[in-house]
């Protein structure tokens, strides 16, 4: 799987917004000590979450930055996908007509499987919020639910 330090920060950085800015802003500078994330990172990150529609800022004195909508409602998967980090396992480009084989601009024999594995992780990600994951909700039962409804479907 792919997911870089922009996908993995950006979850970290939206989760401790979550869980410390209970209806107050959260200077980027507080997250950044109690996340141990580079400042100058997370201020590109939030302007892409913000062009995202996930946060608000907030500025002047006591300013920065807040959640855009409850955090029931925003899903790990929006997080990643709003850093434009994609979640794949395969070699392919999205949306390309040439394939995984570098040689032969074919498929590769494993392709589907990646492609499904892909799938999963999103669907994964898109069932655990914001309020999953600082309430410690994130456990192996939700994977579980997740791969029971998938498998009904």
């Amino acid at each position: 799987m792919k997911l870089t330090t922009k996908g993995r920060y950006a979850v970290m950085a939206m989760s401790d917004l979550a869980r410390f800015g209970t209806g107050k802003p959260v200077a980027l500078a507080d997250i950044a000590e109690r996340q141990e994330i580079s400042l100058s990172y997370l201020e590109q990150l939030f302007a892409k979450l913000r062009r995202g529609d996930l946060v608000k800022s907030v500025r002047g004195p006591g300013g920065g930055y807040l959640l855009a909508r409850p955090s029931e409602e925003i899903r790990i998967s929006d997080v990643i996908l709003a850093v434009d980090e994609p979640i794949k396992v395969t070699r392919c480009e999205v949306g390309s007509p040439k394939g995984c084989m570098e040689h032969s601009s074919s498929r590769c024999i494993t392709h589907d499987l990646w492609e499904e594995l892909s799938h999963q992780i999103q669907v994964f990600l898109s069932g655990v919020s914001l309020s999953d994951v600082i309430n410690g909700r994130v456990a192996r039962s939700t994977l579980e639910t997740t791969l029971t409804a998938n498998a009904a479907d």
